[in-house]
């Protein structure tokens, strides 16, 4: 059994009792060296052990070498957010991990604020590109955002001021619960200096500035969010297609043909735990991709270049599958309608004779929902306005209810 122990900024004094007979029954103390001087040598005589680095690659190694001796962990506040216990947990099992938790760096920072904890969103930079904030920065919202270095609050500003988020308060929250405990203040758009400490959250109140456009979480952002070179899947047509793919948390998405990305882009943004994998053989379509994800607050979404279906080997098994282009290649709807589970949805969307022609065969076969969208839009005639037509798009969904 190993235990992980939350310590905050306060060291020794701050733990519970619990917390610290663990850590005195302890024969093996592992952490980061900071979160080791935070325990004095007369209050716990195990042999120490600083985290090597890179920290994941060692770990197994590390825990097998200590095995059969009683091994407390140090973590910083709450193990289980964002932290080494979660880890743990992944490698060992939940059976072989006990958890003594201290309050977190996020309850600490809610405290001070007097934000409810329940109605902030919560952004992690440690490991994680500053971009995923992207996707939750709304007018209105508040957000907590766990710094990773000092110079995390002037990513973040920079980040918000392009988003058009310039006029948005900022608090730099450091060394919270340490007698070194600061605060600093301003908004993204006049922000300068590294934060006090390496150890900081950074409490953002999300203001838009003018002529600034949220964006929305549900399906259909505007196709002006998107860079694109014409492959894009049209708003109109990408929020009705969404629905039939119907994201649920913690899901694989396929997205074979991503063009611009738009399916897998707005399937992460439904849910922070959605993944989704873009398929694409176009070398700068892929790399717009990359862009648009970044900029839209999904960054890890992975992009794979290659062209389907042989580009699909080796991935990860989807809950749902979006062929926006390539129907008509061989083999490639069988690849996809064999990765599927049951309950798993595919999505077909075609739009020359010859997809359709395809579409309609599987939907003869397998059955679904077949749908075809006629989007018109107003546009000048002269002095007037009339009616500009969108070429139709054939929506072919289905979902697999069994092993066949």
């Amino acid at each position: 059994m190993i235990t992980v122990v939350g310590i905050g900024a306060d060291g020794w004094d701050g733990l519970a009792a619990g917390s610290r007979r663990a850590l005195e029954a302890a024969e093996v103390l592992m952490g980061g060296p900071r979160q080791l001087d935070l325990v004095p040598p007369s209050a716990a005589a195990a042999e120490r052990v600083a985290w090597p680095s890179p920290l994941l690659a060692a770990l197994p190694a590390l825990m097998d070498e200590h095995a059969g001796r009683e091994v407390c962990v140090l973590a910083s506040g709450d193990p289980m957010f964002y932290g080494i216990g979660a880890t743990l947990v992944r490698l060992l099992g939940a059976g072989r991990v006990r958890v003594l938790p201290h309050v977190s760096s996020l309850s600490l920072a809610c405290a001070r604020l007097g934000w409810p904890v329940e109605q902030v969103d919560v952004v992690s930079l440690v490991g994680r590109p500053p971009s995923a904030l992207s996707a939750v920065v709304t007018p209105g919202r508040r957000v907590v955002v766990l710094g990773a270095g000092p110079e995390s609050p002037a990513l973040v500003a920079g980040l918000l001021t392009g988003r058009g988020y310039g006029p948005s308060p900022m608090r730099v929250l450091s060394d919270l619960g340490a007698p070194s405990e600061c605060e600093q203040r301003g908004s993204a758009d006049g922000w300068t200096g590294p934060a006090a400490s390496a150890l900081h959250v950074i409490a953002v109140e999300c203001v838009a500035g003018p002529g600034t456009e949220p964006l929305a979480r549900v399906p259909g952002l505007p196709d002006t969010a998107y860079e694109h070179d014409g492959q894009l899947t049209k708003r109109e047509v990408r929020a009705v297609t969404l629905s039939r793919l119907a994201p649920l948390p913690g899901e694989l998405l396929w997205d074979v043909g991503a063009g611009a990305g738009s399916i897998a882009i707005e399937w992460m943004r439904a849910h922070p735990s959605c993944a989704a994998v873009a398929v694409e053989d176009r070398a700068d379509r892929a790399a717009a991709v990359r862009r648009n994800a970044g900029a839209l607050g999904v960054p890890s979404l992975r992009v794979v270049e290659g062209r389907a279906p042989a580009a699909l080997d080796g991935l990860p098994k989807p809950a749902a599958v979006f062929v926006g282009g390539g129907a008509t290649v061989p083999g490639l709807l069988e690849r996809c309608w064999s990765a599927l589970r049951p309950g798993g949805r595919l999505v077909v969307n075609a739009v020359t004779v010859e997809s359709e022609a395809v579409v309609a065969g599987w939907y003869a076969r397998l059955g679904g929902d077949l749908v075809r969208l006629a989007v018109q839009r107003g546009s000048p005639v002269g002095g007037f306005t009339g009616w500009r037509a969108a070429m139709p798009v054939t929506v072919w969904s289905v979902t697999r209810r069994d092993e066949s």
